[in-house]
């Protein structure tokens, strides 16, 4: 009778541990097993590009601005793959934000210049990571990854009046500029 307690709780424990240890693929490993991949560019921006140091903010800005660690972007060209390697990667990593965990907050666009979606994990008042997904019909698309701690939804938009008043470090920026041209 013990025995066969101990074996139920060994294998309880070890599927446990093979389920919890496989999720199914996530946008971090996409992200890290694709980077180096042909087609595909990869960049990390840090949020220093951005000097608001002469900018007047709020306290709910300062704390979003501070709130923010970096950006990691994904894009893969469509011009430099063949039309059935970009569709499936699209795919893949359309399956992969159809997964509950990662919540919409917005969608947009159109079906001839392409649609946007902003998803992210975590809770609207605590944020761990906010993903932008953009697909544009005759380029490619582009997987972007906002990092931080303690990242709050309404307290991220009050930052889009800083950023026009903001000195950028455009050339950090080329990866992203550079697709929606």
């Amino acid at each position: 009778m013990i025995q066969s307690i101990k074996k139920s709780i060994v294998v309880l424990f070890l599927v446990a541990a093979f389920t919890s240890c496989n999720q199914g693929p996530t946008l971090q490993t996409y992200y890290v097993d694709n980077e180096l991949k042909p087609g595909f560019t990869s960049f990390d921006v840090p949020s220093s590009i951005v000097n608001v140091e002469n900018v007047d903010m709020t306290e709910m800005q300062k704390e979003a601005y501070n709130s923010v660690d970096k950006l990691n972007v994904l894009t893969f060209m469509k011009e430099d793959t063949e039309a059935e390697d970009y569709k499936l990667e699209l795919e893949k990593v359309q399956t992969i934000l159809k997964d509950p965990k990662y919540e919409e907050l917005m969608r947009g666009g159109n079906s001839v210049d392409g649609k946007f979606t902003v998803k992210f994990l975590g809770d609207i008042d605590n944020i761990e990571e906010l993903i932008i997904f953009g697909n544009a019909t005759n380029k490619g698309f582009i997987i972007a990854r906002i990092l931080g701690d303690d990242m709050n939804a309404s307290k991220l938009m009050s930052l889009s009046s800083v950023l026009k008043n903001a000195n950028i470090e455009e050339d950090q920026l080329k990866g992203i500029t550079d697709f929606f041209k």
